[in-house]
């Protein structure tokens, strides 16, 4: 019996498709293709491989239903699988099957502890936690017998709760389309482990399926969801906190319009600071600063302790180790006769179950002085900081080697229920200091000046 698939892929779905990645982003504009990608690639996979199992995964049951689920029931011949809608999954005539799973809290993720996932496939990657990944990578297994290696093929538009590790895991490991290949060592088997990274960009004008007025409808969007959607643009997307933040490197050394610049020798007469967010388990945030004539904040330095490969998770170092290594750090201020002065989270003043974190870190003579918590006040602040004045300068930049500050700065995203404040379930360790920072010297929000335009009336004298 002959079976036809109405499938012809794009020219980027192709790529997705014969890639030999072994973790693989596809996407980043809307009506590129994504679910249709992702339902057919593990079609394929599971025709081709009798007897193995995919997971296509979406953040809840109803989106699944929406997008993965219909797409499958309308894309897959019926004489080549059923689907059955009690488990959720399509049973092929080889023997292997699609199932179609949601995972809308943490918790959730447990529930996969016992899956053996041949094909990994998570549609709108960015909706997930890095914990939630992680997790179910370590679900990526196949018997010897199989013949297989397992691999992982993701999909997302930019935004989202997870926009900022997917950006920096998938997207900025390496120009867009090429490999990245990260190589570490196995104690276990004695032996180097190469694995390849991928990130495919995918526009609409990519997909011919997609009609003209498709594109006409997302050139009407506002500005940070049109370059999202439209143009597949991971620094500009809806619901991003700061929209005003710019990453300009044709403007580093003059300082004009962007709030990242080249490093420069700091006056030793500018006040220094230093802002502390702490963490143990989650990351902690030192960032150095510098104050001009004006009261510009000029970020010079950082300290972000999280683990390598893992952003929001900490290095679960005590408070006397991190004051070891602030104090380290300040060395060469010390030399000079420098003072700096330090601003931290209330949190570490707490003495309730012994003594504060605040009372470790000063017994190893690193000081700290208690800074204004007030979150939505705080958030004005840095806006007010970040926003140009007149003659292209804002009043808070950053030195460019300060990595996680232009990581974590742009990714951030609004909650869905307190509409004014920022997503703090998010990596939000950098923003805290920062806020911290900004609410120790506040400023007046500057109003643009209003030019009064003089009109022409020809039938006045």
């Amino acid at each position: 019996m002959r079976f036809e698939v109405d499938y012809v892929p794009t020219e980027k779905q192709k790529m997705f498709h014969r890639t030999v990645a072994d973790e693989v982003l596809y996407g980043g504009a809307a009506g590129g293709g994504k679910s249709k990608a992702c339902v057919m690639d593990a079609f394929k996979r599971c025709l081709q491989h009798p007897g193995t199992t995919a997971y296509l995964f979406r953040r809840s049951f109803r989106e699944l239903e929406d997008t993965l689920i219909a797409e499958a029931q309308r894309s897959i011949p019926k004489g080549l699988g059923k689907y059955r809608s009690v488990a959720h999954e399509i049973h092929l005539l080889n023997g292997s099957k699609m199932c179609f799973r949601h995972c809308l809290n943490e918790k959730d993720r447990f529930t996969y502890a016992g899956a053996e996932i041949h094909w990994l496939y998570i549609d709108e990657l960015t909706h997930f936690s890095k914990t939630m990944y992680d997790f179910l990578k370590t679900r990526l297994r196949a018997n010897v017998a199989l013949g297989i290696k397992p691999i992982i093929r993701c999909t997302s538009n930019p935004g989202g709760p997870g926009h900022g590790w997917v950006k920096a895991y998938f997207v900025d490991s390496a120009p867009y389309g090429q490999i990245h290949e990260e190589g570490f060592y196995s104690d276990t088997l004695q032996e180097t482990h190469v694995q390849r990274i991928q990130y495919i960009p995918a526009l609409a004008i990519d997909n011919p399926h997609i009609t003209k007025d498709y594109i006409k409808e997302l050139e009407q969007k506002p500005e940070a969801l049109r370059r999202a959607l439209l143009n597949g643009d991971w620094d500009a997307f809806e619901g991003q906190a700061f929209p005003e933040y710019t990453d300009d490197p044709t403007h580093y050394k003059d300082q004009l319009r962007t709030h990242i610049i080249d490093p420069f020798p700091i006056p030793d007469y500018w006040p220094r600071y230093r802002s502390f967010d702490w963490g143990y388990a989650k990351p902690f945030s030192v960032g150095w600063w510098a104050s001009d004539e004006r009261g510009r904040l000029i970020r010079y330095r950082e300290w972000y302790g999280c683990q390598p490969k893992e952003p929001d998770v900490g290095l679960k170092l005590r408070a006397e180790e991190i004051a070891w290594g602030i104090y380290s750090r300040e060395a060469e201020e010390r030399e000079r006769g420098i003072k700096v002065m330090g601003i931290a989270d209330p949190s570490i003043w707490d003495g309730s179950r012994g003594p504060s974190i605040m009372d470790k870190m000063a017994a190893e003579k690193v000081y700290w002085t208690k800074a204004d918590n007030e979150r939505i006040a705080g958030k004005m602040q840095v806006h007010s900081r970040l926003m140009f004045r007149p003659d292209g300068m804002p009043m808070l930049q950053a030195f460019k080697d300060c990595e996680a500050f232009r990581r974590i700065i742009p990714a951030m995203n609004y909650d869905l229920i307190k509409v004014e404040d920022v997503d703090s379930s998010s990596e939000d360790h950098v923003y805290d200091e920062v806020r911290y920072m900004c609410m120790q010297f506040p400023i007046n929000a500057y109003k643009p000046v209003k030019v009064r335009m003089k009109y022409f009336n020809p039938l006045e004298d």
